[in-house]
């Protein structure tokens, strides 16, 4: 395959090892070798490297167990729910490799279910304690009777 180019209207070949021409000189190839044989251009500075370390797994809490038990149990205005969708989210975007949408989604799956899990309790601890009032109110003042 030729590639032109439009200014020289030379023809060069697409791919590196496609040769249309003659081979290059013995002298090129020779030079090739030096370098490579040399490890690269040599210079008096000292070579600098860097060194990178990627961990293969991420740890990134999704929350999607206690989001599921705010949903079963907890579920005051719908939040155990919503934890549950943006802990769904967050797991989805762990296994497609964006850790920071993960622990976004994560993050906000948290937070909506520590909401979810104090309003719940709340609301438990609420109705108990109406529930003790109102009984002990109707013990000690029997209906009908003064």
């Amino acid at each position: 395959m030729l590639c032109f180019d439009t200014m020289n209207r030379n023809s060069q070949p697409f791919f590196p090892g496609a040769h249309t021409r003659a081979p290059p000189s013995y002298e090129v190839l020779r030079e090739e070798h030096e370098v490579s044989v040399r490890g690269g251009p040599q210079s008096s500075m000292q070579e600098r490297t860097t060194v990178i370390n990627i961990q293969a797994e991420t740890a990134v809490p999704d929350h999607i167990v206690w989001s599921l038990f705010n949903t079963l149990f907890f579920n005051t205005c719908c939040l155990g729910f919503v934890a549950f969708a943006y802990s769904v989210k967050s797991r989805d975007r762990k296994m497609a490799g964006d850790v920071i949408g993960a622990q976004t989604y994560g993050s906000t799956a948290k937070c909506l279910n520590i909401w979810a899990l104090v309003l719940g309790l709340l609301i438990t601890i609420g109705t108990i304690i109406a529930v003790i009032v109102i009984v002990v109110t109707s013990v000690n003042h029997p209906p009908g009777g003064y």
